[in-house]
């Protein structure tokens, strides 16, 4: 039985929400006092063996780990913090002017995709849509790139129904192979044989993304006031129709999201443009090179050769801005509601996403780094360089205190995961500044995230061409044809795989003086033996 929607759902506005202290009641102290009560009575109670004089070199290794980590989360909030009270209320004040004045963009086109969403959730993004074209009083087109009758059908309704006193247009581009970039490709083409101007500008949106009351309006003169911005992504809040732990889970992304979000948005640039909604200049959309890139992005490697990217087209859409270094920006007050409707195994989903969004990352964030520092800002490019050693110093953490408890014993481990209890706490608490509501549990999901994410793009760098969209018509990608070469690869990524993983674990061992390495002449005596 499919799950049922309201229609006209609201939730509160985002601005009170992340405002101030209302989230921070009693209650919620009363919490995190208890959180840190039960932490110091538990570091005081069980032996510590932190400090233990085998032990001393991990200890200090994985403080270290943490200060760096630690350090690297403060200059995001630092940064965020500016953007988010200094350097974006500036801009939208002068926005807002701009749209008082009267300015208002020629035409808005909204480039929309959708394969076989629910009635209910369908008729929710286009009420949203029409209602943010009536409210700007700028004529609209809906692009809906399409592979099903289904959902045309429903739309068609809708418009024919609730929308007919409005100036919106629905061209419906079907496509004719299947994917979800070859949609986004046809809709281009279909736009560049119409008069689409350069300065007009194209909402690219997911068939489940909710628009809050005013996101576009919000976004619109921020083109107007910057001459040079050809993007800009929104923020976003998630409706959950599933598992309240994974309900959970998504919330705490979404607040990791506005944090750094907002810390690149100072240098002028973000490291994704969110499929789920972004604004665009239409200037380099009409571009051959652009819509090429979309519909057939791909990648030379080592192993797998020559392959096209499946998921990902928010990822070549900034990739190809950040190659042409285009102004980008975040606006932290336009809002937009992703839905999420969570069938079957809540594990299994969060492991696929966790593996398209790492592949994506991936596999777009090599090829970004190697533009150079000199063509973004060196913030931006650090961010992509760290995102790539974040993935093996998450791991190493685990591996130090397993490796100290075997020196000195299991009470390592419990002040270890102490020590997590603590650290965490801080960091989510930061992260609850930009979270609805304060919430504890974020903490754990925190840790597991991370572990998990880590270990998953630990297995997706030697699988960079393994792709699947379970959510998008379950696509997957194809082996090909040659046995033998298939084989060879597959075989080939799982020994890629244990020999950095055993590297990993082997330095980490040696490190922590649980073993050593043998020196030449050990190893000479030992081939002389055996021969």
């Amino acid at each position: 039985m499919k799950p049922q929607f309201d229609t006209h759902y609201k939730v509160d506005d985002p601005t009170e929400w992340e405002s101030g202290f209302k989230k921070w009641t009693p209650a919620v102290l009363l919490q995190i006092a208890m959180y840190l009560g039960c932490c110091f009575i538990a570091f005081f109670t069980i032996p510590n063996s932190l400090f233990d004089p085998e032990a001393m070199v991990i200890t200090f290794s994985i403080g270290a780990l943490g200060i760096w980590r630690y350090g690297w989360w403060f200059t995001h909030f630092i940064r965020a913090q500016i953007y988010g009270r200094f350097v974006y209320p500036k801009f939208q004040k002068a926005g807002q002017k701009i749209w008082d004045d009267g300015w208002r963009p020629r035409h808005l086109h909204f480039m929309m995709t959708t394969y076989r969403e629910h009635r209910n959730i369908t008729e929710m993004v286009v009420r949203s849509v029409v209602g943010e074209i009536e409210r700007s009083g700028v004529p609209g087109t809906i692009w809906l790139g399409s592979s099903d009758r289904f959902d045309e059908d429903i739309i068609e309704d809708f418009l024919r129904r609730e929308a007919a006193h409005i100036d919106v247009t629905l061209r419906i581009i079907r496509q004719n192979v299947s994917g979800k970039r070859a949609a986004i490709g046809l809709v281009l083409r279909a736009m560049c044989r119409l008069p689409v101007e350069d300065d007009d500008l194209v909402i690219f949106m997911d068939g489940d993304f909710v628009l809050d009351e005013g996101a576009i309006s919000k976004c619109m003169p921020m083109f107007k006031l910057h001459p040079e911005l050809q993007a800009c992504t929104t923020d976003e809040e998630v409706i959950c129709i599933g598992p309240r732990w994974i309900e959970r889970w998504l919330k705490m992304r979404f607040a990791q999201r506005r944090l750094a979000m907002q810390s690149h948005a100072l240098s002028g640039r973000v490291l994704t443009l969110t499929g789920r909604m972004s604004v665009f200049r239409a200037k380099h959309l009409k571009k051959l090179e652009f819509i090429r890139l979309l519909e057939a992005d791909h990648l030379e490697h080592w192993l797998w050769g020559k392959f096209r990217f499946l998921s990902g087209d928010d990822k070549s859409t900034w990739y190809f801005m950040l190659k042409n270094r285009a102004h980008m920006l975040y606006i932290p007050d336009a809002m937009g509601y992703t839905i999420e409707v969570i069938e079957g195994s809540g594990m299994e989903r969060m492991v696929q996403n966790f593996r398209r969004w790492s592949g994506n990352m991936l596999r777009n964030g090599q090829r970004a780094i190697q533009l150079g520092p000199r063509a973004m800002p060196f913030f931006i490019w650090w961010c992509l360089v760290d995102q790539r050693l974040s993935m093996w110093t998450m791991l190493v953490s685990p591996c130090l205190a397993v490796s100290a408890a075997v020196l000195v014993g299991y009470e390592y481990v419990l002040s270890y995961i102490i020590f997590v209890a603590l650290s965490r706490l801080f960091l989510s608490l930061i992260l609850c500044i930009y979270s609805r509501q304060v919430d504890l549990s974020y903490s754990w999901i925190l840790y597991l995230n991370q572990v998990i994410n880590a270990s998953v793009k630990v297995y997706c760098i030697f699988r960079l061409s393994k792709q699947r969209w379970s959510n998008r018509g379950n696509q997957s990608s194809e082996d090909g044809d040659d046995y033998w070469l298939n084989l060879y690869r597959k075989w080939m990524a799982r020994v890629c795989t244990v020999v950095a993983v055993c590297l990993l674990f082997l330095s980490t061992v040696h490190y922590s003086q649980l073993v050593e390495i043998p020196s030449q002449e050990a190893v000479r005596d030992v081939i002389a033996s055996l021969l």
